[in-house]
């Protein structure tokens, strides 16, 4: 009767010990999974962001222009590049742009600005210009009725020198043709806040800044939208094949190129997330650990047994093995599960955010998880990798005792 009391109690201290076990791994999954999502999506709306600010998912220059932007270095063959990137269909949006280095005159102050000349009806469809007019209207082609090109000013442009809506600005610059370019526009609009990137930009129609430049109907710039941001460097790759027909001068570089050094820093944050991420799921596999080997001291006498009939090594190794991927299989459903509701909220609901967060003179909130194959599937692997290692040590040690060892073992 004793006996049979000890072989009960050894029986529910083995399923209360491999149910602590499920425990921990599920909850190393859940936790693994969602703080994978909850990365991925602060990443993703990041990207997101500055993309749609004004990078765009891709870029096409004039040669190098993206690295050694000269005035001199434009786009002629419009027609053509703009058939094939409406017939494109991974291409949601593009919109043409102009650049150039001006100074600024109002008001006896003289201020270095950046003249950006945008297509108003294609760039609201590229970037969040229209939304970040927060006075006046957004620029047309229509001239004023004293016949002056309309322009939006950044709010740093409009606090140097001290201007605002209605009133005249004045722009010299060096013309494509190296001719003085100069003129005088209208201010119609403010654009972002102080601290935006754009806080020193005039922009312009794109005829007006075209004929200010000297430039014909040639362009610098091209950004574009992709539908799968995910794929934009596979779009650039099938965009530049195509482009070299027209033109091999002509280079399309995606945002991670164009934005390099925003890119580097993106990997190494997110690589450094990650290590923490795994390093927790390594303590969590510690306490799993220990829970499987005082599982494997405690059935020493039954594996002692099955040595004793004539069971070779290989077999008790392989037999802890497959229990531990049976145990990790079941905990990673009940991880699913357990998962499933919040990544739920995440997906759809988010984080409110206490200080919202001002790029470019848009305010985001809102903090939302995204999914992706990536975040899937890793944490279910690191859970089948730790626990394979987890069952290696105790295997070795239950295939190594002899079963007078196992025996003589209380």
């Amino acid at each position: 009767m004793l006996e049979l009391r000890l072989a009960y109690r050894n029986i529910l201290r083995q399923k209360r010990r491999s149910l602590l076990t499920g425990i921990s791994m599920a909850g190393g999954f859940a936790l693994c999974t969602f703080s994978f999502c909850l990365l991925e999506g602060g990443w993703g709306n990041a990207v997101d962001i500055f993309t749609l600010d004004h990078t765009g998912h891709i870029q096409i220059h004039s040669n190098d222009y993206h690295r050694r932007p000269k005035i001199h270095k434009t786009i002629g063959e419009r027609e053509s590049i703009e058939q094939i990137l409406t017939n494109h269909q991974e291409i949601t949006a593009f919109a043409p742009r102009v650049y150039a280095p001006a100074l600024a005159y109002a008001n006896n102050q003289t201020r270095a600005v950046r003249v950006v000349g945008v297509d108003w009806k294609l760039e609201p469809t590229t970037s969040r210009l229209r939304q970040k007019v927060h006075a006046g209207d957004y620029l047309d082609n229509a001239m004023t009725s004293d016949g002056y090109a309309k322009a939006m000013i950044g709010a740093g442009v409009a606090n140097t020198l001290d201007i605002g809506i209605g009133d005249e600005l004045v722009l010299i610059s060096q013309g494509a043709d190296g001719s003085i370019a100069n003129d005088i526009v209208m201010i119609t609009a403010l654009v972002g806040t102080r601290t935006s990137w754009d806080k020193m930009n005039v922009y312009l129609p794109l005829p007006a800044a075209q004929s200010f430049l000297s430039m014909g109907n040639r362009v610098h710039e091209y950004a574009l939208q992709v539908a799968d941001s995910n794929a934009n460097e596979v779009v650039a790759r099938s965009l530049q094949t195509e482009i070299n027909h027209i033109n091999p001068a002509i280079t399309v570089s995606t945002w991670q190129v164009v934005e390099e050094s925003f890119y580097r820093t993106m990997q190494s944050d997110k690589q450094g997330n990650y290590f923490t991420m795994v390093l927790i799921v390594f303590l969590v596999f510690i306490g799993v650990l220990n829970t499987v080997l005082m599982s494997i001291l405690e059935r020493t006498r039954e594996f002692g047994v099955i040595r004793a009939i004539g069971s070779r090594p290989i077999a008790i190794i392989r037999l802890i093995f497959l229990e531990t991927i049976i145990l990790a299989t079941l905990s990673i459903a009940a991880g699913v599960v357990i998962v499933t509701p919040a990544l739920y909220w995440l997906l759809t609901t988010g984080f409110t955010l206490p200080t919202p967060i001002e790029f470019g003179g848009v305010t985001f909130d809102h903090l939302t998880g995204r999914l992706s194959l990536f975040v899937l599937t890793v944490p279910a692997l690191l859970i089948y990798v730790f626990a394979a290692l987890v069952s290696i040590l105790p295997g070795i040690r239950a295939a190594r005792i002899t079963p007078q060892q196992a025996m003589a073992s209380h």
